[in-house]
């Protein structure tokens, strides 16, 4: 009787897993269905990118996007939206920047952008011998003999065997963020560093660097591909090479800014949370638009699904728009602060913040092995829309601050072999997103953020 008794529970069993499956299958197709015959991410996007434009914390743009995105998600329907105070780094290009490589009498003009966070140059801008280098410890090697007085040029490219540039970007970017403090120690007046980026073009990218408290200051900026190869050939060739560069940033007082925070409320569980999100600031010099819009648009088309689909989560969803990630993270710190302040219970966070290209997958961290092994039992409800990774690994910066309270953290994983053309630099604009993949890939986050609330952990 126990044997029968066994299998004919294995069979019952079988047959709730496969109707529930099914069940499944019909609701994410109907979610594929909805965004990619009549979704709103592409829409949204192009108003974020072209009317608003670059939207650095701190800046005018930055408030006008907090006011949209207020806006959208009102008219979207979430059951309630509102706005999370936080002061944010205000830190201002100004005048455009200039940049030449000095051959005796010959000047050759070249892209240069300042770092985010950077001083300015003298109003003159200054002008020096170049001392090339790898890495720090290279830097280090030569000592204040041979690169006091000089400007200091890194010239580490991204790892171009890396299948992940996202692992190519990680082993490159000590240059950028502390670049500036390594070459003070040994007396330089200034640096410049290849942009962070595995194509060559005349694209220079910016990005967020830190001065360490007791070194100088010096000033600090990237030039693109194309002149990095350039300057690395003109000084093999003339060691007496030198580089002059003029930039006019400064760092104002910090400035009000905002988290904007919409819900749609749990049915069964209201006081356990699921945030999907991206973030809402973007670096100046272009649209911002695979770095962030695409995460910001296919995190409010989440909850349009959502609520045109008629879909009742039993845990509360909370679609959140985050500020300044790109140079301080102080949105994701505030919101973490805020949701253990007031005793939420985040279970899962997902954060897209790695361009709007074709979806490949979800990275777990924090997980535990059951939880795990429970996300990746969705594969087979992925695989026909093209998803086969979900894996070890991933997060996002916005929702890193949440990882300590015992969230599961979440990224979203497009293919990333773009994405570092357009990260940080001027041609990250509307016209380079592709709609159908960007809309891919708000149908598999929405799809997932349904199966974690159902099944939870």
């Amino acid at each position: 009787m126990k044997k029968k008794y066994s299998f004919i529970t294995t069979l019952l069993l079988s047959a709730t897993l496969s109707q529930a499956q099914t069940a499944d299958s019909v609701v994410v197709k109907k979610l594929y269905d909805a965004t990619l015959s009549h979704g709103q991410s592409y829409e949204w996007l192009r108003q974020l990118t072209t009317q608003i434009g670059g939207r650095l914390a701190g800046s005018a743009n930055a408030a006008k996007a907090v006011q949209w995105g207020k806006n959208v998600l009102e008219q979207a329907g979430a059951d309630r939206v509102f706005l999370q105070d936080v002061m944010v780094p205000h830190w201002e290009r100004g005048a455009k920047e200039e940049a030449y490589i000095v051959v005796g009498k010959q000047k050759i003009t070249v892209p240069l952008l300042a770092l985010g966070g950077s001083i300015a140059t003298p109003k003159k801008g200054i002008q020096a011998e170049v001392i090339e280098v790898q890495n720090f410890q290279e830097l280090r090697a030569l000592g204040k003999e041979k690169c006091e007085g000089k400007i200091i040029f890194f010239n580490r490219p991204m790892d171009a065997t890396k299948i992940n540039t996202f692992e190519a970007y990680g082993g490159a970017g000590d240059q950028r963020r502390s670049g500036a403090n390594e070459a003070s120690k040994v007396g330089a007046i200034g640096v410049i560093i290849r942009s962070l980026s595995n194509t060559l073009n005349d694209y220079p990218h910016t990005g967020s660097m830190q001065y360490a408290t007791g070194v100088p200051l010096i000033p600090a900026g990237a030039i693109s591909t194309n002149a990095a190869e350039l300057l690395s050939k003109t000084l093999k060739e003339n060691p007496k090479t030198q580089f002059f560069f003029k930039q006019n940033c400064e760092t104002l007082d910090d400035a009000p800014s905002h988290n904007v925070v919409a819900e749609i409320k749990g049915s069964e569980k209201p006081d356990e949370y699921i945030v999907v999100g991206g973030h809402l600031d973007s670096w100046d010099v272009a649209q911002g638009a695979h770095d962030d819009g695409t995460g910001i648009a296919q995190s409010m088309e989440v909850l349009r699904l959502f609520k045109e689909l008629g879909i009742r989560p039993k845990r509360t969803i909370r679609i959140v728009l985050f500020m300044n990630e790109e140079n301080g993270n102080r949105g994701g710190i505030k919101y973490a602060e805020l949701a253990k302040q007031n005793n939420e219970k985040h279970i899962f966070a997902l954060e897209s913040d790695s361009g709007g290209f074709t979806p490949k997958g979800f990275g777990i961290q924090g997980a535990a092995a059951s939880v795990f092994e429970k996300i990746q039992g969705y594969k087979s409800l992925f695989a026909p829309y093209g998803l086969h990774e979900i894996e070890r690994g991933g997060g996002g910066v916005d929702i890193g601050p949440l990882g300590p309270q015992g969230t599961v953290l979440i990224g979203f994983k497009p293919d990333s072999q773009r994405y570092f053309e357009y990260h940080h630099a001027s041609n990250d604009k509307f016209d380079t997103v592709n709609q159908r993949e960007l809309e891919l890939g708000a149908a598999s986050i929405a799809s997932l953020v349904y199966l974690l609330d159902k099944y939870g952990l």
